[in-house]
């Protein structure tokens, strides 16, 4: 079954908050080699300014991951998780991610654009914190193969 078109426009539900967390954003980044005292050190980031440890920028896909759960996990998709790269991802940050702050983000499906028996799915998260304040908004391109193709 090929992805399907009418995904465009499309906008799925909010996710449930997500409490970011101390040691998660110290986990993701050493996972990363982010080795700035920031993204480790409290005292180190309150001195930049910051309440606690700063999230490397790439943080914003563990939040993001949960809005393309839902999209992958749609079975009207028509998309084959056997047959889906990750082919590009950006962000437009107004704010850093920072341990404390509690995220909830909307996917919206942006455009599919077929290439050679493949679509190029292109999605949008806005995310915004418990204020309801933009944070980030991440941009992903998956690339899809059809079956078949």
């Amino acid at each position: 079954m090929p992805v399907n078109p009418e995904l465009v426009g499309r906008v799925f539900p909010p996710t449930a908050p997500y409490l970011v967390g101390r040691e998660k954003v110290r986990e993701f980044a050493r996972a990363v080699f982010a080795d700035a005292p920031q993204h480790s050190d409290p005292e180190a980031a309150r001195a930049l300014g910051y309440a606690d440890v700063v999230a490397p920028p790439t943080f914003a896909m563990v939040v993001q991951d949960l809005t393309l759960q839902q999209l992958l996990g749609d079975p009207e998709s028509g998309i084959e998780l056997s047959r889906l790269v990750h082919a590009e991802q950006r962000f437009r940050y107004t704010r850093p991610i920072v341990a404390g702050d509690e995220l909830v983000a909307t996917l919206s499906v942006a455009g599919i654009r077929s290439m050679g028996g493949n679509a190029m799915i292109t999605s949008e998260a806005e995310i915004v914190d418990a204020t309801g304040a933009h944070v980030v908004t991440t941009i992903s391109v998956l690339l899809a193969g059809e079956a078949g193709a």
